[in-house]
């Protein structure tokens, strides 16, 4: 008898690892599920269809999410409340599902159940009933003559990677709110988790800072040379006024915040330094080396020497009153501060910061750059937040508790594990969206490059040098949109798709079931979601060389 049960669930684990979508009437989910079995049959939505939640109070929102989904495009009025025997049941119980966002999705003939021990796991099991229903159910008006039908399916799921991320730089180009909610939006159809909002740079201040009223008044705008080629750009000339630009208020910011935790998706601001930051000196000179003048470039700038006075006291504490206010807006247990590309020339010449080094005992401006990471560190550490920087943070040694996001490739990110520390990889080679995806000869201008569809892939996140124990350190990956060449939210999304999705596969999957040539077929599926959202996306990335 033990050994038939026995052979009984091998047959069983071996049905629901084999089923995989071969067409379009059969499922092409993205990211690819831990474990999928088909069953026969559909269950088919019904035009007064309600929902039901229960276990948890949180789970009213994810139901309310769901009716609002899907009611533009069927026109169906449904509805959502509390109870048991919904024809879509969500329900939060944690004795059968453990894991943070793991959800269990059951979907039969007469109902469909899903069930997860947290509202954020029900939430990522919505997007993937998004995704048995047609296309046309992401649109947002009626589409008449669609049977609304789901697969009957089981379905068990959860992510591989902690942080799953997606970076839009701000500073470069301006983009409003109702556009940071669409980006949400399509980050949160992934199954993503993490927001970086990169609000501060050379080119504009982005985040209003009551104490310091000018970040915003002169810090966000710039002489407008939009009809330029980015990196020749005059300076501004005397006179010149600058028109350029935007920022968020502090209650656009809780918006934005509020709206990213309905979807179950953390906002990790950056508030760049000690480099990267003309804007902030522009408005506020005093914090330099120099005293300046300084103004806010409307293009490209290298190298990055205008950064902040490591020497002098009032630098730090202006920094701890924006930080302050940022963590006031931010409840993310991260706050990134940037730390790259910092060129020290305006250190060796200043006589503060090398009064420091002396001061401090230090080696040379590389450990300068470490003693200003880390007193920030300090800083944060004491809110209980924790910094996370680009993998310059390094340089001179690494603060005590920092996090380390590796982009210059996958050293930073194997060093900061080797040293017990957790790492972010994000390598230009893999997950830089502002890279060409095609030929550059009919693509939007871009950075120079190629990145593919299938070179994004093909990335693995953990280093295969590490240990087990280094690669536990590897919490995740994200990619980054940077805006150089990106003006506005259509050519954002043109960046971003399918990359992303792309990605997606990569943070949430095992890697064992990732395979390009089924992803391949499933993403014509999603394109036509995309299609159905008036999504703009790439054709050009489904060019398989790499």
């Amino acid at each position: 008898m033990k050994l038939s049960i026995i052979s009984l669930v091998m047959a069983t684990t071996a049905l629901l690892t084999s089923c995989r979508p071969a067409g379009a009437d059969e499922p092409a989910i993205i990211p690819q599920p831990v474990d999928i079995a088909c069953h026969n049959g559909v269950f088919v939505l019904k035009p007064k269809g309600h929902i039901t939640w229960s276990g948890n109070s949180e789970a009213a929102g994810v139901a309310e999410y769901l009716a609002q989904l899907l009611r533009p495009a069927t026109g169906y009025e449904l509805s959502a409340g509390e109870g048991t025997d919904g024809d879509i049941s969500l329900i939060i119980d944690t004795s059968l599902v453990w894991k943070p966002e793991e959800y269990i999705l059951e979907v039969a003939k007469r109902r469909v159940t899903l069930t997860a021990g947290t509202p954020a796991g029900l939430f990522r099991g919505v997007q993937t009933v998004r995704q048995l229903l047609p296309p046309e159910a992401s649109g947002n008006t009626v589409v008449s003559g669609i049977r609304w039908a789901m697969p009957c399916v089981t379905v068990t799921d959860y992510p591989r990677l902690e942080w799953r991320g997606m970076h839009l730089d701000v500073s470069r180009h301006f983009f409003d709110v109702g556009f940071i909610k669409r980006y949400i939006d399509i980050i949160a159809m992934h199954k993503m988790n993490v927001f970086h909002w990169h609000l501060v740079d050379d080119q504009g201040w982005r985040i209003e800072i009551k104490k310091y009223p000018r970040l915003t008044g002169i810090g966000a705008w710039r002489v407008d040379r939009e009809d330029q080629p980015w990196r020749s750009r005059q300076p501004q000339q005397p006179g010149e006024k600058a028109t350029y630009g935007g920022y968020y208020t502090q209650e656009e910011i809780k918006e934005v915040v509020a709206y990213a935790a309905e979807r179950y998706i953390t906002v990790v601001p950056e508030i760049e330094m000690p480099a990267h930051v003309s804007s902030a000196l522009a408005a506020y000179p005093e914090y330099s080396c120099t005293g300046g003048p300084f103004s806010v470039p409307p293009g490209s700038i290298w190298p990055i020497t205008d950064i902040y006075c490591a020497g002098k006291d009032e630098t730090f504490t202006f920094l701890e009153d924006v930080l302050s206010e940022v963590m006031s807006l931010f409840p993310s247990e991260y706050i990134h501060i940037g730390g790259d590309e910092a060129n020290k020339t305006e250190w060796r010449k200043c006589p503060h910061c090398q009064q420091r080094i002396r001061k401090e005992k230090l080696k040379d401006e590389d450990e300068l750059q470490s003693y200003f990471v880390r007193r920030i560190e300090q800083f944060l550490n004491s809110r209980g937040r924790r910094l996370i920087g680009w993998d310059e943070i390094l340089q001179g040694g690494l603060a005590p508790e920092a996090t380390v996001m590796s982009w210059r490739g996958f050293e930073g990110g194997v060093a900061s594990a080797r040293s017990g520390h957790n790492a972010v990889m994000t390598p230009v080679s893999h997950c830089y969206f502002n890279i060409y995806q095609g030929d550059p000869a009919t693509e939007p201008l871009s950075y120079r490059g190629l990145l593919t569809l299938e070179k994004v892939y093909s990335f693995e996140p953990v280093p295969a040098e590490l240990t087990p124990g280094q690669g536990s350190l590897i919490i995740g990956a994200q990619g980054c949109l940077w805006t150089e060449f990106v003006t506005d939210g259509r050519g954002a999304e043109y960046m971003l798709l399918p990359r992303l999705t792309a990605l997606s596969e990569v943070v949430w999957s095992p890697p064992e079931k990732r395979n390009w040539e089924d992803f391949s077929k499933r993403l014509l599926m999603m394109t036509k979601r995309f299609d159905s959202m008036g999504l703009n996306y790439s054709k050009a990335s489904f060019n398989r060389e790499n």
